[in-house]
């Protein structure tokens, strides 16, 4: 029995010492049996554009209400509702009849107190000799000047009420006084208006449109704390570009600036205004209208994406799985910060070079082995660029303002012309004559010279009758007329365009 015991345990024993050399043999075939398949990204740091989104709605640059300044009865409506009005067309008419009647009492009553004055004016003459030769006493002098000053001040005030029944009446004449589309009229014909019911209609600016949008208080903290931190990277001078996304999904062609920006929070909505200005030549953008605005030009400066599935949250907050440089799976704890599209912003826990995984990440254990079927290279983000805009330049001719368009050669375009042949194109022309200038001519340019001497921060050096001492790019041309003198830089193909500006100054 004793013998069979010992035989018994030593057949355990080789059994077991068997069974621990197969484990250890098959170890590896079974990890990899069990490998799961991922998709990993290769994450680089790069600049990340910082685009922040809003909803937003349009507004009117300049909505002006129509109201009737004098009481009375409205005879027409003489504008269309809903289309283009011009500046100074006339939208609506009064009864100018009451008016023009009133007009007449004042210009009589004028005319009587004239006569009055006339009268006081011929008898103070014949009062104040006499009264020197003490032929009339001092009273009666004192009289006849009181007389004349009191017949003076009711021409002044019969004047003006003549000017006040001349104004009366050309408010019966009601004008737009700005270019846009017009609204419904609020009041029919025949209607009696007086202060209750004066608003008659609106008139909305289209060029430009403005776009108002709103942030909080909490994303206004965060933005400024990542400034703070160096995070975020903003734009020089604050030169932000803006961006409409219409309602159909399709971007609004022209870009935008910011222009304004409450200086004060709303206390219902915890909210801050923003205004952005849009051009809107074609009439596109309507007040009232509701869309999203992207604001472009701040930048995250050196920093890490990725795309949002990869991000998981835990109960110690978020995390991400990284391949080590063994194959296996590392949880590895991150810090987010803003979306950035379709991907996540890192601020810690990653650098450039990890292999995240994007794909495969719900069959992943820590330190387990993975199978990468897919390796992918990160794309460097592409930074639009801001566009330039030529600022025009503007020349006065009498009461207008022309608006000089920059040349092809200024703009880049293909058929741009050369230095040379601008050159010689001006020389041939008769209007631009070369040689010296007369002296009048001279004196004449004198304040216009000076003006680009000082934009220029130069001062060139004019001498009477020749050029020659100023730089090249002043040399300027004249024509000479009798009523005004235009200026036209020399080599420049700039084309003027009459705007409907009007000269200040």
């Amino acid at each position: 029995m004793h013998k069979n015991q010992r035989f018994y345990l030593t057949a355990a024993l080789a059994c077991s010492s068997l069974f621990l050399i197969t484990a250890c043999d098959d170890k590896k075939p079974m990890e990899a049996a069990h490998a799961p398949p991922v998709t990993v990204i290769d994450v680089i740091a790069q600049n990340v554009p910082a685009n922040l989104e809003f909803v937003a709605k349009t507004e009117s640059s300049r909505a002006v209400e129509i109201y009737s300044r004098v009481t009375g009865f409205l005879d027409q409506r003489v504008y269309t509702e809903g289309g283009i009005v011009k500046d100074g067309q006339i939208l609506f008419l009064m009864d100018k009849r009451p008016f023009e009647v009133q007009l007449k009492e004042a210009e009589a009553s004028l005319a009587s107190s004239k006569a009055a004055h006339l009268v006081a004016q011929q008898n103070l003459d014949r009062i104040r000799p006499l009264a020197k030769l003490k032929a009339l006493s001092q009273s009666d002098l004192d009289s006849a000047e009181g007389q004349f000053q009191t017949s003076a001040a009711q021409v002044s005030d019969a004047q003006a009420k003549v000017e006040s029944a001349k104004l009366n009446l050309s408010y019966c004449t009601i004008e737009s006084p700005v270019t846009g589309y017009a609204g419904s009229a609020l009041q029919t014909d025949g209607t009696y208006i007086n202060t209750s019911n004066s608003h008659l209609t609106t008139v909305y600016a289209m060029d430009p449109m403005w776009v108002i949008f709103s942030m909080s208080e909490n994303q206004e903290a965060k933005l400024s704390r990542e400034v703070r931190e160096g995070l975020l990277q903003v734009p020089a001078d604050n030169h932000f570009i803006a961006e409409v996304q219409l309602t159909d999904g399709n971007t609004y062609g022209y870009p935008g600036r910011l222009t304004f920006a409450s200086p004060n929070y709303n206390p219902s909505t915890g909210t801050f205004e923003i205004r952005a200005s849009f051009p809107n030549p074609d009439n596109l953008l309507k007040p009232q209208q509701y869309v999203r605005i992207v604001v472009k030009g701040a930048t995250y400066p050196n920093s890490i994406i990725v795309p949002q599935v990869s991000v998981q949250q835990g109960g110690k907050g978020h995390f991400v799985w990284v391949i080590n440089n063994e194959g296996r799976a590392e949880n590895r704890p991150v810090t987010v910060g803003s979306w950035v599209g379709e991907n996540w912003l890192i601020t810690s826990g990653l650098q450039a070079g990890d292999k995240v995984v994007t794909q495969g990440m719900l069959l992943l254990a820590p330190d387990s082995p993975v199978t990468v079927v897919a390796d992918v290279k990160q794309e460097q983000i592409k930074l639009e660029e801001p566009e330039v805009h030529m600022e025009p330049e503007f020349m006065q001719e009498g009461n207008e303002i022309i608006e000089s368009v920059p040349p092809a050669d200024m703009k880049g375009g293909s058929d741009a012309e050369s230095p040379a042949e601008i050159e010689k194109k001006e020389d041939s022309n008769p209007m631009y004559p070369s040689g010296p200038m007369p002296s009048q001519t001279i004196s004449a340019l004198q304040p216009t010279l000076q003006k680009a001497s000082h934009r220029l921060s130069i001062s060139p050096v004019i001498e009477m009758g020749n050029f020659s001492a100023m730089p090249p790019e002043l040399v300027p041309h004249a024509k000479v007329t009798h009523e005004k003198v235009t200026h036209i830089p020399k080599k420049s193909s700039h084309k003027a365009r009459r705007t409907t500006k009007r000269a200040t100054g």
